[in-house]
């Protein structure tokens, strides 16, 4: 009578081996389906990082559940999504262009155009030379605002052209000399 016994202590549980055996079962099809397995403990770091990364933390550290992150103005998302792309510089452009009235003034705007934009220089064509002197001469202080509203380096030379004047010198014939200067502003 002893030896059924034994052999009962070394079976084991009905319930355990079903268990075992399907558990074996989903993950061989898991398996074939391509499917990994994954160490929990490992996901839920990655999720944590995740979730500070997206500002889903709380205070002490620990992500709560079902937490909504404050919601943020425009401006803010859209210079952090600038910043993360480097557009940093062109959104700069774009400012100096399309904000050339406000950061320069309406006298000097009604003036003195944006022409382009390249490689921090600013082309700036006046409509007559005394404006294109005088934009010549504030070209230092203009050069500190766009350094304080846009950041340094962004812009850091003006040139300034003067007006568009129609040429004279036209055919062989063409007479040698000065011509006549500026008297279209």
């Amino acid at each position: 009578m002893r030896e059924p016994e034994e052999r009962d202590e070394h079976r084991f549980d009905p319930e355990i081996d079903a268990a075992k055996a399907l558990l074996n079962r989903m993950r061989k099809l898991a398996e074939e389906r391509g499917d990994r397995r994954v160490d929990a403990a490992r996901m839920e770091k990655v999720r944590k990082r995740q979730a500070a990364r997206r500002g889903f933390m709380d205070k002490g550290g620990s992500p709560e559940p079902g937490a909504i992150r404050d919601p943020r103005a425009i401006g803010e998302v859209v210079a952090r999504l600038s910043k993360a792309r480097g557009w940093n510089t062109q959104v700069a452009v774009g400012s100096v262009l399309g904000r050339w009235n406000e950061m320069v003034g309406e006298d000097i705007a009604a003036h003195c155009k944006p022409e382009s934009f390249e490689d921090t220089v600013v082309i700036v064509r006046c409509d007559s030379t005394s404006w294109a002197t005088q934009l010549r001469l504030l070209s230092h202080q203009l050069l500190k605002k766009f350094d304080a509203e846009l950041g340094p380096g962004i812009v850091t030379v003006i040139r300034v052209l003067g007006p568009n004047a129609p040429s004279w010198r036209h055919g062989m014939r063409s007479v040698a000399g000065r011509g006549p200067r500026d008297t279209y502003g």
